[in-house]
């Protein structure tokens, strides 16, 4: 049930990209939508040092959205979020990374437009391509990948999605997102393709001070996530343009070793 207006500010509600973790990468028009904000619906995987930005006075409500915990549904969420901006004027919701990747965002702006409440939408950066940018790890790069797949690792219904299968086919640089859970199952996607000695990163909390990088094959890939107890959230990167990493390079000296002594 959506409540009565109680004041007399103009609703409106900005969907605002909070970046992949580091609060400083929000861009400065959602560091500037935070400022104006007099409610703002935060995720579970934005940094709460994000909400600095917002004026203290501002209502903070946690609204969750993170596998394996407690956390609002999203038609609740929708309620919250027009109710706040009918009752209080601008909300900000505040996803992590962009919106629009993985985030529902055109769900929240569609439900809004029922309620004939203005929406803007400020991008942010996407943790697929932000976060192996700060490892140094380019999606596309001249000689290795002409072009890249971001894919989630699970879908709503807990399977591995389709597109994940076409993607171990491709020559593409592929990052899945929240697959971490069904790492041994995509793994064996790109073994099925022949794809052994394919380099592969995983990187859990990119840009945060949690951090940790295992920098792999397609082989190796599930011990090494093991041995540096990588967990949720994290991103995996399946393509040549991972042995840029300057920690790739004793492994490929490893398998060029190995194809000597053979």
């Amino acid at each position: 049930m959506i409540t009565q207006k109680t004041n007399n500010k103009e609703p409106r509600i900005t969907l605002v990209g909070a970046g992949p973790g580091d609060p400083e990468l929000i861009t400065m028009r959602g560091a500037n939508a935070l400022k104006s904000a007099d409610v703002v619906l935060y995720d579970a995987l934005v940094n709460e040092g994000v909400l600095d930005y917002a004026a203290p006075d501002a209502i903070k409500v946690y609204v969750g959205k993170r596998s394996g915990e407690h956390s609002y549904g999203q038609e609740a969420i929708n309620k919250l979020m027009i109710d706040y901006a009918i009752n209080y004027g601008h909300v900000v919701r505040l996803k992590g990374g962009d919106p629009f990747v993985f985030g529902r965002g055109y769900e929240e702006l569609d439900y809004a437009a029922g309620y004939s409440i203005p929406v803007s939408v400020i991008p942010g950066l996407s943790s697929s391509i932000s976060v192996p940018g700060l490892q140094q790890i380019p999606v596309t790069h001249r000689g290795l990948s002409e072009s890249f797949w971001v894919v989630t690792g699970t879908t709503a219904s807990g399977k591995i999605s389709n597109d994940l299968y076409e993607a171990a086919r491709s020559k593409a640089t592929v990052v899945v997102l929240m697959g971490l859970g069904k790492l041994k199952e995509i793994v064996k996607l790109f073994q099925n393709e022949g794809k052994h000695q394919l380099p592969v990163a995983a990187i859990q909390s990119g840009s945060t001070e949690n951090e940790k990088l295992a920098v792999g094959i397609v082989d190796t890939i599930v011990e090494l996530v093991a041995e540096k107890n990588i967990e949720a959230p994290a991103l995996l990167i399946f393509g040549e343009v991972v042995s840029l990493h300057p920690s790739f390079q004793p492994i490929s000296e490893f398998l060029k070793a190995l194809k000597e002594d053979s």
